[in-house]
This record gives C-alpha cells, structure tokens and sequence, in this order.
C-alpha cells in the first residue's frame, strides 16, 4: 500500500493509494501483479485541513497558541541560553463591539489588527493567536529591555491608529522568560497576569507592563480574597465582621446615627481592607448575597440599640450600584427591615453618585419605591462623581455627605477658594440634610458648625468601632465641648 501525488493528462495534481499483490504460478513463482488505484485526493485535502486548524487560528491564519506551547517547549529544551521574551497583547472589550456592531464588524477588525502586527514579524519575532481577542509576540535574541519597549511602542502605535475611534482598552503584558526556564504552563500563566494587569484601571489607553513577583503575589492575594467572599455569600459569618462610625448631629449635641462598615478578616490574611474586597465582590456579583448579609447584621445592631434604650438612633448602610439594579433588592430590603421589626425610617441608604450614570430614571423609581416606605437615601462622597446640584433636585434623596475632598480643603485652602459653604446652602435650599465626613480637625469643626452642617462625621468624633464599643459610646454621649 502507497500513496502519491500524480499529474493527470489534463494538468491536474491528484493524490493516489495503489494496493496490489503478486499473482503466483504452481511452482510459487510470481507470473502477474494485480492491484488498484484510488483517488484520495479529497482524503488528503480534509487531511490537511484538520492538521491546518490543528495549528493554527481560522480567522487570522496565524499559528495557534497549541502550536506555540509546543514550539516554546521545543526551543526551551533546545537553545536554554538564548535570550527570550513573550509580549501578550490583549485587546481588552473588543467583544463590545460585536455587540455594537455585529459579528462581521469585530471579526473584520481582528483581521486587520493581525494584518498590522504581522508586519513586526521576523526571523526571531513571530506572532501568534493564543486566546479570544489576545495576540502573543514571541521574541528571541533580543538586547535588553528597551528593545521589548521599542516594540510595545510600535504594537501601540499600530493599535491606536485602529482602535483610536472606538474607544477601546488595549494593554500588553511582557514577559522576560528566565535562563533555565522550561515550565510552558508557569510561563504562560505570568504572561498572561502581565496582561490582565496592563488593562486593569484603563480609561480608553494602551500600556505595557513588565511581570514581577508583585503581580503574581497580588493575584493569588485576589483569588483568595474571592475564595472568603464566596464562603461569606453561602452563610460563613466567620470572616465578615462590621464596625460602626458615630455621626454627630450639630443642632441636638449628640450622637444621632451610625454607619455600617464592613470589614473582612482571616488568619492568613489579617484584616482586609473594604477598598481590596468591594470591588472584588462587585467584580464577582457576590456583593448582592454579602450585601443582605451586612445589612442584616446592621439591622442586628440597632435592634440592640433599641432593646438598650437608644431608640433615636439610625443606621446608615452603604449600597452599591450593583446591588441595586438586582430586581429582588427593594423587596428585599424591605423583608429584612420587617423581620428584623425596625422602623423604616430608622433606616438611611447610603449611594454613590455613579449609580445615576447608568440608568438615572430606572435607580430614581427605586429610591422612590424605597422612600415611600420611609427608608432615607443620602448620596455618599457627594462632589466627585456625575451629579450636580441642577440633578440633585430631581432626585429622590434625602440628604448628602460631602466628600472628604473638600473637608481637607478646610485646612489648606485660602477661605476665598472654599466651597463647602457653598454646597451645604444649597442642599439647604433644597431640603436636603448635609453630612460632613472625614473631619478630623478642630478647625474643620468650628468652620461647619459655622456653615450650619447637620452633621458631622469622622476620627475628630470617632473612629469606627466594634459593636461594644459603639454602645459604650452612647452610654458616655458628652459631647458638650462642641455645643
């Protein structure tokens, strides 16, 4: 049995398999061959196909990453002392514009952008397609570093004059491979977390950055972080704990509301800060099941305050924007507040103002929903977000905090350039109360009490506290010295 390529009469190159066997005589001799010879032509072609598809990308044509994993493996073995490093490009969102646009539109676009790259290609700079929307430049015996700069640079140029017009995150991660290093997977893995951290934070721009330890170390910090979320979400209280900062009302001379701050701890991390684990948790969606956790735990908290007496007090909790637009959060909301017999009106929301960059109308009906049963909504770090005051007064919120932004700008500031007077009268004139957070400073404290701020919140008042120690504080409420 063989196979081979013939030309036929007419010109044409066909693929053959000829099969025969020798035809013997009495004495065992052979006298004849037989055989057949087949077209296999379609055979090999599909053949050919598979091993195609097998290596490389269908859309770009170019290698696929199966193809350089091998290929990476081979040369490691091969040349251990040669100088190499991997630049993975990862265009960040391109997937919206298939929403955008269409499927053709975005597939067109990837052809063109490996078009482009393709012309960066050489003896020792191949491209490939390793991932969705991701492109890997493999680099061999190249100088140092600036020579892996020199060509994010022009990946970068070649990527704004596509992508400039569409308003799309691009980063890339670089990866020196070290000398003796033959880990494929670990390589890979490096890469790729360079990557991810090129287009962390982006805002419409392109970056390069180098691997190093620090991200491998943030990254497996994150994944068990998400790890304590997750058993957080399914009911293990073990981890999540709140503390509750006192806001000072002016006018009454007395501690009039807490707000609910959550914190996370473990053994292996030590106590987690709400700035690493929100946006975690948001990331993940775990912050709508945490999410009715703290509020239930901060509705546990004035029920004792209550049970102990202190039945003016209210609870202040922070919601994010997340939580939300979930359709089950009013109802809820609402069955915690029930359960747990509070009144609705001892109960203040906490939003930021980037909720109503999404969906202003659609989050307004949920405020109103939310305000008809008495429940108070106070915007949070008012000033540095999407309203103004002109949208202020369309909203359905009861109050505002003004952003520790302009409480520090309290001290350093000429008295002529501040604007927190400003704010707090036309919150006034609005019908809005007005919570000053972040005051630490005597200074700050003599200026919003002269301003008439409602309230006051912040370390010159107190620090967050554990559940016994908010107690305690209202059992010594002496706050005479800012009468």
């Amino acid at each position: 049995m063989y196979e081979y390529e013939i030309i036929t009469a007419t010109g044409q190159r066909k693929w053959v398999l000829e099969t025969g066997q020798g035809v013997f005589n009495e004495n065992g001799d052979v006298e004849a061959l037989e055989g057949i010879i087949i077209d296999i032509t379609e055979r090999k072609v599909n053949e050919k196909r598979n091993e195609f598809l097998g290596k490389h990308d269908l859309m770009t044509g170019l290698y696929n990453r199966e193809y350089f994993e091998v290929l990476l493996e081979y040369e490691l073995d091969l040349e251990p002392n040669v100088k190499k490093a991997i630049l993975n490009i990862n265009l960040k969102k391109t997937d919206l514009f298939t929403l955008a646009y269409g499927f053709h539109y975005s597939q067109e676009l990837i052809k063109k952008i490996a078009a482009e790259l393709t012309t960066l290609c050489t003896n020792d700079c191949r491209l490939f397609s390793t991932y969705a929307n991701r492109f890997t430049l493999y680099l061999k015996n190249y100088k140092d570093k600036n020579d892996l700069i020199q060509l994010s640079e022009e990946v970068v140029k070649i990527l704004i004059t596509i992508l400039s017009a569409k308003g799309n995150n691009v980063g890339i991660g670089i990866l020196e491979i070290n000398e003796g290093e033959t880990d494929v997977k670990k390589i890979l893995r490096d890469v790729l977390i360079a990557s991810e951290n090129s287009v962390s934070n982006l805002n419409n721009q392109c970056r390069y950055v180098f691997f190093d330890k620090d991200m491998e170390l943030k990254i497996i910090r994150q994944a068990k972080i998400k790890d304590l979320l997750e058993k957080i979400a399914t009911g293990n209280d073990d981890y999540l704990y709140l503390q509750f900062q006192p806001i000072y009302n002016v006018e009454q001379n007395r501690i009039c509301c807490f707000e609910a701050l959550s914190r996370l701890k473990s053994d292996e991390l030590g106590i987690v800060s709400p700035l690493e684990f929100i946006p975690l948790s948001e990331e993940t969606k775990l912050i709508i099941p945490i999410g009715k956790r703290i509020i239930h735990k901060s509705l546990c908290f004035l029920r004792k305050l209550i049970e102990n007496g202190n039945n003016d007090i209210r609870i202040s909790i922070n919601v994010s924007a997340i939580q939300l637009f979930d359709n089950d959060f009013t109802s809820s909301l609402i069955e915690l507040i029930d359960n747990a017999d509070i009144d609705p009106s001892k109960v203040i929301i906490e939003i930021t103002e980037s909720v109503f960059s999404d969906n202003y109308h659609e989050i307004n009906e949920k405020l109103n929903k939310l305000k008809d049963r008495g429940i108070c909504i106070t915007i949070d770090d008012f000033g540095t977000g999407y309203s103004s005051f002109a949208r202020e007064r369309e909203l359905n919120i009861d109050g505002l905090k003004i952003e520790k932004y302009f409480i520090d700008g309290l001290i350093v500031l000429n008295p002529e350039r501040l604007i927190t007077n400003d704010i707090i009268s036309m919150a006034h004139k609005l019908g809005h109360c007005v919570v000053a957070e972040g005051v630490e400073h005597e200074e700050q404290m003599q200026y919003l009490v002269k301003h008439k701020c409602d309230m006051i919140q912040g370390y010159l008042i107190s620090r967050p506290l554990d559940e016994e120690y908010a107690i305690q504080l209202l059992k010594n409420n002496d706050f005479s010295k800012y009468a």
